[in-house]
């Protein structure tokens, strides 16, 4: 359990947030959200004890266990991974240190024999013999093999440290559990596997993520900071935003009675009760729902960028064709080979890979910024394409501003490039910021814009939900929902698959797996699990 009371957190004369007064408890799990620069990260870093607020006090319950999940992926750079993953328990740790220094000492007395006795008994009680055995599961799960546990830190990649980080703040079943953005730089497939982790968890959760889907399947509360003020409502991601967007329009509909909202509101509520059912957390997740109050609910301040893709043309019957299209690394490793499928009309097509540098070279290729070792391809006469490539840094190596740079890539007057730069938020002085300036969310952004000018009936995104925020993703999904065109995409977003895609192909060393389905459907078949093994040459 955490109790923050009368918590207050000032930058100079900036006010986050005061009078903040809540109890995280057992066996719950709370997303907290909120815009860019809200407060989020500042919050669990409070609660960690890593940041003195300005007023106010955090307890854990008494000899209750913080574990936090680091950003510091240099730290244990010389430590080896089964190490890094057993530092997770300080406690227990400290123990291990002790009885081996004094294990390890050459004149070992009566006296450090009955210290080690000690130790021992507490090393015991806190399962430390199986202490080994259970990071070593912890570090599987999280898709780090058993050849590199005994490996150093500094010998792993950034992903891989990511994910001993990870398994680090899980190690040991803490108490209490701070994580922010948990499944960043996590492939779907592990996403999936911290999903069911955490369902399983009986203590309490804090964690910031971007990841919709991801709150959605683990969070009973949403702690949303807005309006300068820290609020806790029942239920989660999705259902703060269905009623905050319904409240929005309720506010904007003056002539609407206030019993009428009320009723109105009510019946939202009941609705996502009895849809509740579906998560893992519904019983008391239901509970909570029931004791809702309707005046709780308020319409957000948070802007919403007006992310919309429209055709010039319509796309006619011939849109993609792929023929035999191989790719590797420069060390030789196959990234994908024999890779045949044609693009229909209609088609919204999610690209899958255990490597996901397979779909980047596959988006490449299609955009001539590559040579595959094999194959062809070609697009139809009527095809205009959009790209949002994974790396955008050689767009902005400039010193112009917004407005320039957009100028770029279409034709018209600066009120018409505003036009776009201001329904992606940029407005007043901000469109004559220099491009080398912008944040990686800003930069994003910039490039969807640069994509919108286009108007292009075929759209190709390189995960595209990387540096957004959620309102950002959420604004983006909306519209790919709707749009006409084609898109070809990969994404580690599973409600942005889930809800665009009609089309799934896998690229694997030995083919493709190509499906019309769903993305909840491919992932839970077993005969696609088969074949996906198959493929892998598992």
């Amino acid at each position: 359990m955490i109790s923050v009371s009368n918590l207050a957190i000032q930058f100079g004369k900036r006010v986050l947030y005061k009078d903040v007064n809540m109890k995280f408890t057992n066996g719950n799990i709370y997303g907290i959200i909120g815009a860019n620069g809200a407060g989020k990260s500042t919050l669990l870093k409070a609660i960690s004890g890593e940041l003195e607020p300005t007023k106010g006090s955090v307890e854990l319950g008494p000899g209750e266990r913080l574990s936090v999940l680091s950003q510091d992926h240099f730290k244990y750079d010389g430590h080896t991974v089964l190490d890094t993953v057993l530092m997770g328990h300080t406690v227990l740790w400290d123990i291990m240190q002790q009885r081996d220094a004094l294990y390890s000492k050459a004149d070992f007395t009566d006296e450090d024999g009955i210290k080690v006795a000690e130790l021992e008994e507490k090393f015991a009680e806190m399962g430390g013999y199986n202490a080994e055995s259970d990071a070593a599961a912890l570090l599987s799960g999280l898709g780090i093999k058993e050849n590199l546990h005994q490996q150093l830190m500094g010998e792993l990649s950034g992903k891989e440290k990511v994910r001993v980080m990870l398994a680090k703040a899980l190690f040991g079943e803490p108490d209490n559990l701070l994580l922010d953005e948990p499944t960043n730089d996590l492939d779907l497939d592990t996403v999936q596997w911290l999903e069911n982790y955490l369902s399983e968890f009986e203590h309490t959760v804090l964690v910031v993520s971007h990841d919709r889907h991801f709150l959605d399947s683990v969070c009973t509360h949403t702690v949303d900071i807005d309006f300068g003020k820290v609020t806790l409502f029942a239920g989660n991601y999705s259902f703060w935003y269905e009623s905050s967007q319904l409240a929005l329009k309720q506010a904007q509909n003056q002539k609407a009675k206030a019993e009428e909202k009320k009723k109105e509101l009510e019946e939202f509520i009941r609705r996502f009760s009895a849809n509740v059912a579906k998560s893992k957390q519904t019983t008391s997740r239901k509970k909570m729902l029931e004791k809702l109050n309707v005046e709780e609910i308020r319409p957000s301040t948070r802007k919403y960028p007006g992310i919309i893709f429209q055709m010039d043309r319509e796309p006619g019957n011939q849109i993609l064709e792929v023929k035999g299209l191989k790719a590797t690394t420069e060390d030789g490793t196959v990234l994908f080979d024999d890779v045949n499928f044609n693009v229909e009309k209609g088609d919204k097509i999610v690209f899958l890979s255990r490597d996901p540098r397979a779909m980047t070279a596959l988006f490449e290729i299609i955009n001539d910024n590559r040579k595959a070792q094999a194959g062809s391809y070609k697009w139809g006469v009527t095809i205009t394409t959009a790209y949002l490539p994974l790396d955008n840094t050689k767009f902005f190596e400039s010193d112009l501003n917004l407005v320039d740079w957009l100028s770029q890539f279409g034709e018209g007057n600066e009120v018409y490039f505003k036009s776009f730069l201001g329904r992606m938020l940029f407005s007043g002085e901000e469109v004559l910021k220099k491009v080398n300036v912008l944040s990686g969310g800003e930069k994003m952004r910039c490039m969807i814009a640069r994509m919108q000018l286009k108007n292009a009936n075929c759209l190709i995104l390189d995960t595209p939900t990387n540096h957004l925020d959620l309102e950002s993703i959420q604004a983006f999904n909306n519209n790919l929902k709707i749009y006409k065109g084609n898109i070809l995409f990969a994404s580690h977003d599973h409600e942005f698959i889930q809800t665009v895609a009609n089309r799934i192909i896998e690229l694997t060393p030995h083919g493709i797996i190509d499906k019309m389905m769903e993305y909840d459907e491919y992932i839970a078949s077993d005969h696609i699990k088969e074949l996906r093994s198959k493929m892998y040459g598992e």
